[in-house]
């Protein structure tokens, strides 16, 4: 497997939202004003998620990830929160654009799950791994901070 496929295996974990953060309300029902506010500070977090994938923030994604952080990337890869703070370190990720869509949040007591497709074009050391894919982010709120504690992301047609 090329060294650079880890990297962007990684790289997607954290990708997401563009305009679709602002859509996901329209898409996502909340039954109680404690879910509706669960579901904004979820998007939120979805945006900053964007944000660290442009701009390879390591604060965020050490801040964002649970210790126990898994991710499954669309072949299979499995991707901890240690790997993910060492590709945002030493990235050499370029992104034109990064477009989600179809993102709907949905609260289960103290427990967010976000699906959304996402349209992204961008290169890892030069190889382009442009493409749809769909993905699916598991959000917990521990001690008043919300955590990213699984991710999977699939190549799409």
């Amino acid at each position: 497997m090329p060294r650079n496929f880890f990297s962007v295996t990684a790289t997607l974990v954290l990708v997401c939202c563009s305009s679709a953060w602002l859509n996901a309300s329209e898409q996502t029902t909340p039954k109680t004003p404690r879910e509706e506010q669960m579901i904004r500070e979820v998007l939120e977090l979805e945006r900053h998620a964007k944000e660290a994938s442009i701009h390879n923030d390591t604060k965020f994604t050490e801040q964002a990830l649970a210790e126990n952080y898994i991710a499954i990337g669309p072949l299979g890869t499995v991707v901890t929160k240690s790997d993910m703070v060492d590709v945002r370190r030493r990235s050499k990720l370029h992104y034109e654009f990064i477009d989600v869509s179809e993102m709907v949040v949905r609260i289960y007591g103290y427990t967010a799950v976000v699906t959304a497709k996402a349209e992204v074009k961008g290169s890892d050391f030069g190889e382009d791994f442009s493409g749809p894919y769909r993905y699916t982010r598991v959000w917990v709120k521990q001690n008043g901070a919300w955590r990213a504690v699984a991710y999977q992301a699939t190549v799409t047609q």
